[in-house]
């Protein structure tokens, strides 16, 4: 017994690390296969059986996830996002005003579609634009890390931990919006202070030339289908119908399709995301059998701890393990909101805190523009800051 428990230990530890690195040294695995394999050694050391293992893992939230994805790849296919920013953006006269409409708008769509799904698609729109126009593309860099991290935060369908709270906690999407609509917008109008304070040529009010025309394919028939179905998924959210029951008639409905196969929505579904997801459950579950997430409740005692806790945890072992680590020890509303708060905002707070920002990070690289980490870090960490502290006093 001595001995299960102590290379279950182990294997807990070394998963995490995993987690925390995004990989084991020497190992060809990310974060989807460190869940997985923790997961399975923990059934291989009897742990928990097979059946205990599939009991684990959280059908609605994984249900959820997955329709917001095949809807995100509808609209995708169709044109929307690309539209959307152009639609937007076209808005935009001067060098500040670019920056406030890319701030919100970036945001905004983060807040309905998934913030890693905004990263990928606006990344390349962004520096098209900023060469475009002759601007420094750091800012506006910057300002899309800010915005898909911080616009996420207000609704349950945000990012992926927002869906793990809203799941397990059985907040509805407009009470969800109402608690942290107000600390997004302002930790958004914030992010447009610091970036005018930090880079004094995006206050400029000269006029901008005409913006280059974003060259993208628009799909009109699938765009109205993903638009129908979109606007009566957020109508139902809205409603108090069940999200994860929302998300897959919303998919089901989609993937009814004449045009695009099925093959191809299948691509675009994030299947590592949903993998780590449900090995993850597996992990937690491991953590809850051995007694360990009691060592956490000193630091969830109070609000504040608990807000410490997620964003710190989250710094450290990412935000997803995190939340489903303090899930446990949280047993109200607010504590759901401060959790969900804490592990998005902690985000912003590094170049490597948040998966959106490395995609940025990532994509400016292959275009040949360098994000450093300091660059980000006299951005990022008062944005964090800030915005932590405005989310603790609103809730509490």
């Amino acid at each position: 017994m001595v001995l299960r428990e102590t290379l279950s230990l182990l294997v807990l530890f070394l998963t995490y690390l995993g987690l925390a690195l995004g990989g084991l040294p020497g190992y060809r695995m990310n974060r989807a296969g460190v869940a997985l394999v923790g997961a399975s050694l923990l059934v291989l050391l009897g742990e928990l059986d097979l059946k205990e293992a599939w009991q684990a893992l959280d059908a609605p939230t994984l249900v959820f996830l997955f329709g917001v994805m095949v809807l995100n790849a509808h609209l995708g296919y169709a044109g929307f996002f690309p539209l959307a920013a152009q639609g937007l953006l076209r808005f935009a006269r001067t060098p500040f005003s670019l920056l406030v409409l890319l701030s919100f708008g970036a945001g905004g769509l983060s807040a309905l579609f998934l913030n890693d799904t905004m990263a990928l698609l606006l990344t390349p729109l962004v520096l098209r634009l900023a060469r475009g126009l002759g601007l420094n593309p750091l800012p506006y860099l910057l300002a899309l890390m800010g915005a898909v991290n911080t616009g996420s935060l207000m609704t349950p369908t945000g990012n992926p931990q927002n869906i793990l709270v809203a799941s397990l906690s059985g907040i509805g999407y407009l009470d969800f919006l109402r608690a942290l609509f107000p600390v997004a917008f302002l930790g958004l109008a914030l992010q447009v202070g610091l970036l005018a304070l930090l880079f004094p040529e995006v206050r400029s009010l000269r006029p901008l030339p005409p913006l280059p025309p974003l060259r993208y394919r628009l799909h009109r028939a699938l765009l109205r289908k993903g638009l129908l179905v979109a606007s009566g998924l957020l109508l139902a959210f809205l409603l108090g119908y069940p999200m994860a029951q929302g998300a897959l008639v919303a998919a089901g409905l989609l993937l009814l399709s004449r045009r695009l196969r099925s093959e191809r929505y299948f691509l675009r579904v994030d299947w590592e995301l949903l993998v780590m997801f449900s090995g993850l459950f597996v992990v937690t579950e491991g953590v809850r059998r051995l007694g360990l997430a009691e060592a956490l409740l000193p630091l969830a005692a109070n609000p504040l701890g608990l807000l410490f806790a997620a964003t710190g945890l989250s710094l450290l072992v990412s935000n997803v393990p995190a939340v489903l680590l303090l899930a446990p020890l949280v047993h109200d509303e607010r504590g759901w909101l401060l959790l969900a708060g804490g592990s998005t905002l902690a985000g912003n707070l590094t170049l490597l805190a948040s998966v959106a920002n490395l995609i940025v990070a990532e994509g400016a690289g292959r275009e040949g523009v360098r994000v450093g980490l300091l660059e980000h870090l006299r951005f990022g960490l008062p944005l964090s800051l800030f915005s932590l502290a405005l989310l603790y006093l609103w809730l509490t």
